[in-house]
């Protein structure tokens, strides 16, 4: 009786043990709501930015925020960064695409709060352009991108722009720590830790 009492209790113990999230999955899981709340954010910003740039700014003269340093320009663009390649547009829309596959699938391994704005910004700015590439005149994969930002001596950009950006910086700064997508360390960084223990 006091075995089979027994076990009973271990099998308990031992299911309850199995459904309970480890400490490292529940923190991966904290980080994917991360990741996906930056990107969702910052998409949402991205596009109804442009939705209003293009009901306020169509055949309508400049607006000057600060004098001739930041001014509010309607531009659609066909091509990359600078306007090159305009005859490559459905060429950067599949670059695109299979950028958006690359960082999904990179996520589900991260483990960095880091990262996981990092790659945030870099969804919301790649899946923003890609929008208006699929979804905007003169039709789907040859969309043109809505660009709204002026700065002088400086390509016309929009907020989906500005999050590539902010991610690229994100990512070097991540890179420059040594700290991978996954949280773990370089060997770089042990390298110090490892002489101070030695030394002392």
């Amino acid at each position: 009786m006091q075995a089979a009492r027994g076990a009973s209790l271990t099998g308990d113990a031992h299911d309850q043990s199995v459904d309970r999230p480890t400490p490292r999955r529940a923190s991966r899981t904290r980080l994917l709501v991360l990741f996906a709340g930056v990107a969702l954010a910052a998409y949402a910003v991205d596009v109804v930015s442009k939705i209003v740039a293009v009901e306020k700014l169509t055949d309508r003269p400049d607006v000057k925020l600060v004098g001739d340093l930041f001014v509010l320009h309607l531009v659609r663009n066909s091509g990359a960064a600078f306007s090159t390649g305009t005859g490559y547009t459905e060429i950067f829309t599949c670059v695109a695409i299979v950028a958006v596959l690359v960082i999904l699938y990179v996520v589900r391994r991260v483990g960095s709060a880091g990262w996981a704005v990092a790659l945030g910004l870099l969804l919301a700015g790649v899946g923003g352009n890609l929008t208006d590439r699929l979804v905007r005149e003169p039709g789907p994969l040859r969309g043109h991108v809505i660009d709204f930002f002026m700065l002088p001596h400086w390509p016309i950009f929009n907020v989906a722009d500005m999050c590539i950006d902010a991610a690229a910086v994100l990512i070097l700064v991540q890179v420059y720590r040594g700290v991978r997508v996954d949280g773990s360390r370089t060997a770089r960084d042990d390298t110090p830790e490892q002489s101070s223990e030695t030394t002392a």
